[in-house]
This record gives structure tokens, C-alpha cells and sequence, in this order.
């Protein structure tokens, strides 16, 4: 549905830091940079980057109830997209685990990026009893 998107931040700087370091578990790089903004996709990306951060100064704000899930490949990924945010700058928004309430195999980790926006990683494993109680241990 969706062909690329873009969010304002404050000091480019720190989010292309954050953004560099959060982003590479999940296999997305840095695909440009200018004074104004940095685009993000997967290594060899052609065209319009998939995620874009913008330079808006103090006039940046995260909007309210926005919410960016990212996919991944498995649940190392999500552990170590989650461990890249926090020593990044970013804040825990929920821990690496099974989210029950969306579905049993909804494995995912919320943050919070330098400029509050919340971010995902989000891996969906099968849900037959014996793949979820293998994942368990």
C-alpha cells in the first residue's frame, strides 16, 4: 500500500546516528544523506528510499499515535534491533517478546527514537502449538 515514507526530526545528526544503528539488524542501510535528510532501505535499494528521515529543527514532533513497524526475520533480529535503539539513544517502549494479544506468533520489541517516534520490529512466526512451544524455551 505504501511506497515510501518520511518523518520530521530534530537534529539529523543524532537520528541518522540512531536511525544507522537501529535500522542494520534489520537489514536497512543509509542510502543518502543531505544537509537535510537521510533515506533508508535494503543494500542495493534503487529508487525512492522506503523510509526517509527530515531535518525540521525545534519543529519537529512526533505525531500522536503514530507507530512504524519494521519487519524481521526472526527473533534475534528483533532482540538486537531493540538493543541497537537503546544504546543508541533510544527509549524501551516494550521488550523483545510474544505479543498474545495481537497473535500468538506476533513476536515484535517497541521503542522510542531520539525524537519519540515509536518504532517496531516485528517478526510473524507460524502458530501451530509446536512451532510456538519450540520458540518458547
Amino acid at each position: 500500500m505504501f511506497d515510501h515514507i518520511s518523518i520530521g526530526v530534530a537534529d539529523l545528526g543524532r537520528s541518522v546516528a540512531f536511525y544507522d544503528a537501529t535500522l542494520a539488524p534489520l537489514g536497512h542501510i543509509r542510502l543518502w544523506r543531505t544537509s537535510r535528510a537521510a533515506g533508508y532501505g535494503p543494500t542495493g535499494f534503487g529508487g525512492e528510499a522506503p523510509f526517509a528521515i527530515i531535518a525540521f529543527g525545534d519543529a519537529a514532533a512526533p505525531v500522536t499515535g503514530l507507530h512504524l513497524a519494521f519487519s524481521a526475520v526472526n527473533r534475534e533480529v528483533v532482540g538486537a534491533f531493540h538493543a541497537a535503539a537503546l544504546e543508541s539513544g533510544g527509549l524501551c517502549d516494550g521488550p523483545p517478546g510474544i505479543r498474545e494479544n495481537y497473535d500468538p506468533g506476533y513476536f515484535a520489541a517497541f521503542v522510542r527514537d531520539p525524537d519519540g517516534h515509536r518504532l517496531e520490529a516485528v517478526v510473524h512466526e507460524p502458530t501451530n502449538s509446536a512451532t510456538v512451544l519450540a520458540h518458547s524455551v
